[in-house]
């Protein structure tokens, strides 16, 4: 397959794509670009759309639990809503099946996670550790497990590839492994020459939507900015949406 690059690179046609960033606990930064998708949708309508949010919902911002209850709710709705895990997600499993103290969870961001339930848990106290565990594990509906346990590691229209964190370079789209697509960061950063489709992904916040020729990342630093930003592709088109703080 030739690679693609960014600004030759086009959707299906007839159907608009929104590819949402990491949304770390803004479930109100979230409820508000959906309403800006709508509003986008009713202003300029599609003969069909897909929503992908590209992961990492829960952890450092305050309202882990309701964005989870956003997505369901959302996905339950209507389909066309995709939902990718991101490594936080994973991670947020991995403390429910595990307890692990110093884990990806516990040191970036995972109390706020566990108080968004209702549970208190000081990392730098193992009692509390133990405490707040047991008080998290009963707090988090199985849904929200089930949930996070069947997302997918990425999706695929047109000439763009959407994943959390990024590819593999050099290995092909259809071999890639699970772990880097929520996972990888240098290598994929740092590699120039066009993949086999445009990458759309987040993991990395920046203070501004990233544009290169082989990739997009629309990280925006959201539970800290307030920007939480969007791709829009509608066959060859490309433009941004977000959130203002």
């Amino acid at each position: 397959m030739m690679p693609v690059t960014f600004p030759e690179a086009a959707g299906p046609e007839g159907l608009r794509l929104y590819a949402i960033g990491d949304v770390h606990g803004r479930a109100d930064l979230l409820a508000s670009l959906h309403g800006m998708i709508r509003a986008d949708l009713t202003e300029n309508p599609a003969h069909d759309w897909r929503i992908v949010h590209l992961g990492d919902y829960v952890d450092r911002g305050p309202n882990s639990k309701n964005v989870l209850d956003f997505l369901i709710d959302a996905q339950e709705k209507d389909g066309r809503n995709l939902v990718l895990a991101g490594n936080h997600d994973v991670s947020f499993l991995d403390f429910l099946a595990l307890a692990e103290p110093d884990g990806v969870f516990a040191r970036n961001g995972g109390r706020e996670t566990a108080l968004s339930y209702g549970a208190e848990i000081d990392f730098d106290n193992p009692v509390s550790v133990d405490r707040g565990y047991v008080a998290l594990v009963d707090a988090v509906p199985q849904a929200h497990v089930e949930f996070i346990k069947h997302l997918p590691r990425a999706a695929t229209f047109g000439d763009f590839f959407f994943c959390h964190a990024g590819i593999r370079p050099g290995v092909p789209l259809d071999r890639q492994d699970p772990e880097d697509l929520i996972w990888i960061r240098r290598e994929f950063l740092d590699w120039t020459e066009p993949f086999e489709k445009v990458v759309i992904h987040g993991h990395t916040p920046l203070k501004e939507i990233d544009v290169r020729i082989n990739r997009v990342n629309v990280d925006t630093f959201a539970w800290h900015s307030g920007r939480l930003s969007a791709i829009v592709i509608d066959g060859a088109a490309k433009r941004f949406i977000q959130t203002q703080p």
